[in-house]
């Protein structure tokens, strides 16, 4: 409690004024689409209380903003899509249940079980603002959990601007041994030259990501038992004879998988073009200038270290799992995976267009050194990728077309490419905007598939083959009827996957996955309802589990009260069709393909909520798993059960300083 009245203090220090930021719910959804928020619309005015905020993202040339609505608790405050399931904790190893294949070319580790909770160079923003913008999230929940955020960003001058983002994510959970602890954080900062020529952007990252790991409870018969209604009191496979050392930001965790992620980039870009004096009025003129080529270098250095430790191996789950003999003596078990990347990329651009920084044509090629370090081996590699993209966005705003490439013509990943090409066409205001796209990845897979060690054995397998997988897909954006539809069709060769706790194996024939994914908002005055709907379907004999159907439903009383009050209020109900989870493997951090164990919904997950913003004031309290009061708890995975009844409250607050 002592943290929330820090923070209640430090925001009433600061100047609450009221901000121009997009509402719009809606962005891709679905298996290999990326999210982005709308447009930026805004314009600035020369009130003393506006803001004009919109950020870019490396590469492309669109303006976003911030999306300031307050009915997706889920992507607006946690920062996970919601069709994303855990190990059952908040902070635990997720995925998504809306099938989303990893499709980049080139060297990958493998560990991607923490993924959603960690920021990459990706996703890094790089902002302009009018004013500076802080903004301070803090939420608490049931079994101490609490989740802190501050962020930051400020031109310093019209030419420089950096922002700062801080995240906390601590959760103790419901069940023994799954207590997590994540601390993220990023710094970006771009430059521009006086006469426009040079732009220098940089982005730095850290994840310490620390997930405790119970290896599920011991028998699902423990949640019909009355004297096991306190949920720490069930036995689970690993950690049961270890105690958690929890504090917000120092916690113990004696069975764990931690991943320690930095990286640094660095990117230096001179243009030649035309640039000219625009005279606003007898006090102002504007610099305006317009690239028409330009050269660009890129420097990127990443490290990450993937560690899994057990402090007291248990004496029966390493052995039945792993065969792995565990005795009463043995003190620790552990595995390390140490990576780190030095890639120099330079790049031609060509604007042919003057005026329209979206239409270019990009060349370039990438030099990777590779360096792994295991406990018993190092190995050391390079790659050169040749890339290229042909980008046309009209300033109109009607067409956007795109079409890319990127090949390894030498190195450890000769061979692996990836091509793709798409097509957007705004209609008109009535039927919104329609996109065709398709992507083909060849590519080396993961290395903890080909490798994995530990301090008591060591895995091989180097029978795997290049995976391909296509994907074709067809989308509509609609804001004025207020929907979004992906119909996505993959096709995979040579699919790599887990067929036990430490086997890797590839499907031997080609096999495919229909999805359609469906996002709506109907209004029936003062009432809302969210539908988000998937149906996904696997054609061939392919190693891949998904649920059929999968839904969440947000039915709301939403409605402006008084003059600043915006109030939306209801019930969120998630549901999937039975399906054969995929299970996991603690000590590999992956997730395992299984036909043997079913998981079936008892009943939907339901949660009340009330959601509100004053201003630049945001609270969220909800009550959430509410189908546990009549009903057991769901299962996200075999053996790992969803939290009983969870109580939340979460405040976000920005202002300008």
């Amino acid at each position: 409690m002592r943290y929330f009245i820090i923070i209640i203090l430090l925001l009433l220090g600061g100047q609450q004024l009221s901000a121009q930021f997009n509402t719009n719910r809606f962005g891709n959804v679905g298996g290999g689409g990326t999210g982005k928020m709308s447009k930026d619309t805004a314009h600035h005015q020369e009130e003393p209380d506006t803001l004009t905020l919109s950020y870019r993202f490396l590469g492309e040339p669109t303006d976003y903003t911030i999306d300031s609505s307050v009915v997706d608790f889920s992507t607006q405050f946690l920062k996970i899509p919601g069709s994303y399931m855990t190990t059952g904790n908040s902070g635990g190893a997720a995925r998504n249940l809306i099938f989303t294949p990893y499709m980049k070319p080139g060297f990958d580790a493998g560990f991607h079980a923490y993924d959603v909770y960690g920021n990459t160079h990706a996703g890094a923003r790089f902002y302009s603002t009018t004013r500076p913008y802080t903004e301070m999230q803090y939420l608490v929940g049931s079994k101490q959990e609490q989740i802190l955020g501050v962020s930051h960003t400020q031109n310093r001058t019209d030419r420089f601007n950096f922002f700062f983002d801080y995240r906390k994510v601590n959760a103790p959970g419901f069940y023994k041994s799954q207590t997590t602890s994540h601390d993220t954080y990023r710094l970006t900062a771009r430059r521009q030259s006086k006469n426009k020529r040079a732009n220098t952007y940089l982005d730095f990252y850290y994840n310490n990501l620390k997930g405790g790991e119970n290896g599920g409870i011991r028998n699902d018969s423990f949640l019909h038992k009355s004297e096991y209604s306190n949920r720490r009191t069930i036995p689970v496979n690993l950690g049961n004879d270890n105690a958690s050392t929890y504090n917000f930001f120092t916690t113990s965790i004696p069975v764990k998988n931690q991943y320690k992620q930095a990286g640094l980039l660095f990117m230096q870009q001179y243009d030649w073009g035309r640039g000219d004096s625009i005279h606003i009025n007898d006090s102002t003129d504007y610099y305006k200038y317009d690239p028409i080529f330009r050269i660009q270098y890129t420097f990127n250095l990443q490290s990450d270290n993937y560690e899994f430790m057990d402090n007291n191996p248990d004496t029966a789950f390493y052995p039945l799992h792993y065969n792995i003999p565990i005795r009463a003596q043995d003190t620790s078990l552990f595995s390390q995976h140490k990576w780190r990347l030095l890639s120099n990329d330079f790049s031609l651009i060509s604007f042919p267009m003057p005026g329209n920084q979206g239409h270019f044509i990009n060349v370039g090629a990438r030099f990777e050194s590779w360096k792994g370090s295991f406990l018993d081996a190092d190995i050391n590699f390079s790659n050169l990728a040749l890339h290229g993209e042909y980008r046309n966005k009209t300033r109109n705003q009607l067409w956007d077309f795109s079409a890319k490439g990127e090949f390894y013509i030498a190195g450890q990943n000769i061979g692996d490419y990836s091509v793709g090409g798409m097509l957007r066409r705004h209609v008109n205001d009535l039927l919104g905007d329609i996109k065709l796209s398709v992507n083909n990845v060849n590519r080396e897979p993961s290395y903890v598939y080909k490798y994995f060690n530990s301090n008591r054995t060591t895995w091989y397998n180097s029978t795997l083959a290049k995976e391909n997988i296509t994907q074709l897909q067809f989308a509509a954006d609609n804001k004025k009827l207020s929907y979004h539809l992906a119909v996505n069709y993959f096709l995979f060769t040579n699919y790599t996957y887990m067929q036990d706790y430490y086997h890797s194996a590839q499907a031997s024939s080609l096999f495919n996955l229909l999805q359609v994914v469906f996002s709506k908002k109907i209004r029936f005055a003062p009432f809302s309802w969210y539908m988000d709907i998937a149906f996904q379907q696997v054609q061939g004999n392919g190693p891949l589990n998904v649920p059929t159907f999968w839904t969440r439903n947000q039915i709301a009383f939403e409605k402006r009260l008084y003059t600043n009050l915006n109030l939306v209020t209801g019930l969120e109900i998630r549901y999937n069709t039975d399906y054969y989870a995929d299970d996991y493997s603690p000590l590999m951090g992956q997730w395992v393909y299984q036909k043997d164990t079913k998981i079936k919904y008892l009943a939907p997950d339901i949660a009340a909520f009330a959601h509100f913003r004053i201003k630049s004031f945001n609270a969220f309290v909800r009550a959430e798993n509410l189908n546990t009061l009549f009903a057991n708890s769901n299962m996200a995975a075999p053996l790992y059960p969803y939290n009983n009844f969870d109580f939340r409250v979460g405040i976000r607050w920005w202002f300008i300083n």
